[in-house]
C-alpha cells in the first residue's frame, strides 16, 4: 500500500472520530494528515512526510486555539431568557447598601440584587440581566 493511501486513511479516520466526539481539534490534525498525504504524493521521504504532517497539524491546532481565545466568550446560560424567565423583568431598587447589594421585592419575595462590576449604584428601576445563585444581577434602565 502506498504511503499516501495510509495518510488519507488516517485523515479519514480522524474526521470520523471527530464526528463521533464533536471536538474540532481532530479536524485540525486531519489537515496535518492530509498534508502528509500530499507530501507523500510528491515523493518525499517518510521523515519529510511525518515532519510536514506534524507541523501542519500543530500549526492548525495552535492557530485555532489562538483564534478561539481572541473571540469574546459566549454569554452565560443564566443570562438567556429562554433558560431563565426572570431575565428582562423590571425591579424597583429603593436604596443600595454599602456592600453593593440591595433588597428588592420581586415575585412576592425579597431578593438580593447586585450590580455588574464597575456600575454605579443608583436607586430606581432596574432590569434583571442574569440570575446568579439566589441573587438578581441588575442594570439601570
Amino acid at each position: 500500500m502506498a504511503d499516501s493511501t495510509l495518510w488519507w486513511l488516517l485523515a479519514g479516520a480522524l474526521v470520523a472520530l471527530e464526528l463521533l466526539t464533536g471536538t474540532f481539534y481532530l479536524l485540525m490534525l486531519a489537515l496535518g494528515a492530509a498534508a502528509g498525504a500530499l507530501v507523500a504524493h510528491a515523493g518525499a521521504a517518510h521523515t519529510a512526510q511525518i515532519v510536514v504532517a506534524a507541523l501542519v497539524g500543530l500549526g492548525a491546532v495552535l492557530g485555532w486555539t489562538w483564534l478561539k481565545r481572541r473571540r469574546p466568550g459566549d454569554p452565560s446560560v443564566r443570562a438567556q431568557r429562554s433558560v431563565n424567565l426572570d431575565v428582562g423583568e423590571l425591579v424597583q431598587v429603593d436604596a443600595w447598601q454599602t456592600d453593593g447589594t440591595a433588597q428588592v421585592k420581586y415575585r412576592g419575595a425579597v431578593w438580593t440584587a447586585v450590580l455588574p462590576a464597575g456600575a454605579t449604584p443608583e436607586p430606581g428601576t432596574h432590569r434583571v440581566t442574569e440570575l446568579v445563585g439566589s441573587r438578581l444581577l441588575v442594570e439601570k434602565v
